[in-house]
């Protein structure tokens, strides 16, 4: 819910307003509290609409046949003005989600929720075809979700001709994947009670698999498939497919009456008929959040409209009276915005001031070993933030939280308990190092707050079933590897690798990152050649002897399997002592100043794999780049475009939400079915394990005169 904009009623019918649920083209939604003090949803109809005699028939008429429906399952329309310049109707405000948002944001519904979903709606098509109404857009935006059953709302009042939704006689009527087949022309037959049942049973296919029976795609394919194809119901529960399967019958004639519906949905099962605990978790938890919420909003005080200065013939403002006669001007939310100040994610100057804001949380190391790395997170989030809410057509603003935890554990444990317990944060970016993962994923998961991974992955698949709000945009370690085997394939061939395996871990690596390098070089060797394994032990630092090793066995490429910066800079020494002349490559945690200093001369032409991007060398990224210099007078530091993409996706999931942008837990359900595609890379995951999914997600640099330079993605390097 948005609040109330300065040139808003203060009240409509008797019902004062409290905020807006939503606007589109024929008008806006409010949340508004009636004369005896119930929450209503107030429809008002744009005014050009009303210039419309054959609208406002329509409008008169279904509206006063809605206001007849008095069923359990039914919201019906409780007041109505169609004869206001502007026509309004006004029905009882259900808190749930629609279908469609639940089951976007949450999966499928259990087979049981769904039976129990279409026996519900089945009574409350009954009634609403025994008053004489077909309703004609069945679909799950049209159903929302309470404790103890579905409310079916829209009963066609107020749709505009040349709408994709149309009341209008001799217009095709309903949505796309939810329309009966005969109906799907204009010209045929009137739509009749047979209609409804066949959208009926395409709102369970979605309610109990996700998707429509007929697919997705242009609407006039999906009308296409609808009339001409079966439906889709391989993933319907055994269950639910007799049910269903007769609702989408092509021949309306041989669709089972609702009646006949009830009893194939319901039919003999104990406990079916009052419904009790119907819904999933977190659901139940999210419409008693959402009633919580509405409940505690404070009735309004009346507007008052300054008198026009004379002469002038206009208003000079418009004034908000608080509780105790204080007068609280329009402008006030930006003084509480600059008392925030812009650390704390404050709109720029000039932004708009209607809308909500939504804040995102930054852990990260910014004082301690790794504090590049969490600066080059901040420096990148807030450039997304700042750019975001710069947007014209922006629907919410985005605020920025940040904590430091200085790189110490404890005090990481610490910090994301705070963030967490902070209501107002909806997702958290972080850690920027590699042992605090598991802490922060912990905690998260029992708040159901999305932690977004930008430079740390380091997770096995297992660890993700249980952390089910992790949402990493860096791969898993063993995908660091592969641009190096696409060079040493494609660039510059070897059919016999040599990996030198360092058991020796210094720096933030975990321990086993060296063994993980060299077991995907056996298991995926480059050219479909040979690879020999030379280790160094723990303790060992031999590196002379591993190079007359695989000198010995004709390798024409080497490999550094470790993480060590230094240690990698000795295995560069004694190649070039011992006049090795093939190309030799390591991994990410070696791209370090200390390579380059413990190598000298003989880091020249070393190919390192790694996770990041450079900015500057992506054509699509020069508007980053630029404002980045701008704002730190340097180029973009490792991480920074990849933390300003999870900005961007995170700000991709919130609008998907919609009106559930609030909800952590439909964001956490959200970002594994989202994609966006980011300057550094795309980013898609995988539903089940969360995996990034996708190309372009590693890289490839080589040393060039004493400094890293940008090669490209994998697999376009050459």
């Amino acid at each position: 819910m948005r609040p109330l904009l300065p040139a808003d009623p203060a009240a409509i019918g008797g019902n004062r307003l409290l905020g807006r649920l939503g606007s589109g083209g024929m008008g806006t939604v409010y949340l508004g509290r009636s004369p005896a003090g119930t929450l209503v949803a107030v429809k008002v109809i744009r005014a050009d609409h009303g210039t419309d005699p054959a609208f406002r028939a329509r409008f008169r008429r279904e509206a006063e046949a809605a206001a007849g429906l008095t069923g359990r399952w039914v919201v019906p329309v409780i007041a109505a003005d169609p004869e206001a310049r502007e026509p309004w109707l006004a029905t009882p405000f259900v808190p749930g989600p629609s279908l469609s948002e639940a089951v976007s944001g949450y999966g499928p519904l259990p087979a049981r929720s769904v039976r129990i979903l279409g026996a519900r709606l089945a009574e409350a098509l009954a009634e609403v075809h025994a008053a004489g109404l077909v309703h004609r857009d069945v679909k799950p935006g049209n159903v929302l979700l309470a404790p103890d059953g579905p409310r079916l709302i829209d009963f066609g009042i107020a749709r505009a001709a040349g709408a994709t939704t149309l009341t209008a006689a001799d217009a095709v009527v309903g949505t796309p994947g939810y329309l009966a087949p005969e109906l799907a022309r204009a010209g045929g037959p009137v739509p009749g009670p047979a209609g409804d049942v066949f959208s009926l049973g395409c709102v369970l296919a979605y309610a109990a698999t996700a998707r429509g029976p007929f697919g997705g795609g242009h609407a006039a394919a999906v009308v296409f498939r609808t009339v001409h194809d079966e439906p889709e119901l391989e993933d319907l529960p055994g269950e639910l497919l007799e049910a269903v399967s007769a609702c989408l019958l092509k021949e309306p004639g041989a669709r089972p009456t609702l009646a006949e519906l009830t009893a194939l949905l319901t039919g003999g099962r104990p406990g079916e008929e009052d419904g009790r605990d119907w819904l999933p978790a977190p659901l139940p938890r999210l419409i008693a959040e959402r009633s919580t919420r509405a409940l505690d909003l404070p009735a309004p005080e009346p507007t008052r409209i300054d008198a026009p200065e004379a002469g002038s013939g206009k208003l000079t403002r418009r004034r908000l009276l608080a509780a105790g006669g204080a007068l609280l001007a329009v402008g006030a939310p930006v003084a509480w915005f600059a008392a925030r100040g812009r650390g704390a994610g404050a709109p720029p100057a000039g932004a708009r001031r209607d809308l909500p804001v939504f804040t995102l949380g930054l852990q990260a190391d910014l004082t301690g070993p790794g504090k590049a790395t969490g600066q080059a997170h901040e420096r990148g989030m807030r450039l997304a933030v700042d750019r975001h809410n710069a947007g014209k057509d922006a629907v919410f603003r985005l605020a920025l939280r940040v904590a430091d935890d200085g790189g110490d554990r404890a005090r990481a444990a610490q910090t994301v308990k705070e963030l967490a317990a902070d209501p107002t944060v909806l997702a958290l970016a972080g850690p920027t190092w590699e042992a605090a993962v598991p802490d922060l994923a912990e905690t998260c998961t029992t708040a159901g707050l999305t932690l977004l991974l930008v430079s740390v992955n380091g997770l096995e698949e297992a660890q993700f079933r249980t952390w089910r709000t992790l949402c990493p945009t860096r791969p898993a370690w063993d995908y660091i590897v592969n641009p190096v085997i696409h060079y040493l394939t494609n660039v510059r061939p070897s059919r016999r690798t040599a990996v030198v395996e360092d058991a020796v871990v210094e720096g933030p690596a975990g321990g086993d990152e060296g063994w993980r390098i060299s077991r995907e070089l056996q298991q995926s060797p480059p050219g479909g050649g040979s690879v020999s394994v030379h280790r160094i032990p723990a303790g060992g630092s031999d590196f002379a002897g591993a190079v007359r090793d695989l000198t010995a066995a004709g390798a024409e490429a080497v490999v550094y399997a470790g993480t060590s910066p230094r240690r990698a800079g000795l295995l560069a020494r004694a190649l070039t002592d011992a006049g090795f002349q093939g190309p030799r490559a390591g991994v990410q945690p070696i791209m370090e100043p200390e390579f380059l200093a413990a190598a000298g001369p003989a880091a020249e032409g070393w190919e390192i794999g790694s996770f990041f991007t450079d900015p500057t060398a992506v054509p699509a990224a020069a508007g980053f780049v630029s404002a980045y210099r701008a704002a730190y007078g340097e180029a973009p530091a490792r991480w920074a475009v990849e933390a300003y993409d999870g900005v961007g996706l995170l700000a991709a999931c919130l609008t998907g939400l919609g009106e559930d942008a609030r909800d952590r837990a439909g964001l956490a359900r959200r970002f594994p079915r989202q994609t966006y595609e980011g300057l550094a890379k795309p980013l898609a995951f995988d539903a089940d394990t969360h995996d990034l999914t996708g190309t372009r997600v590693s890289h490839l640099y080589r040393v060039e005169s004493g400094a890293y330079r940008y090669l490209g993605p994998y697999p376009d390097v050459t």
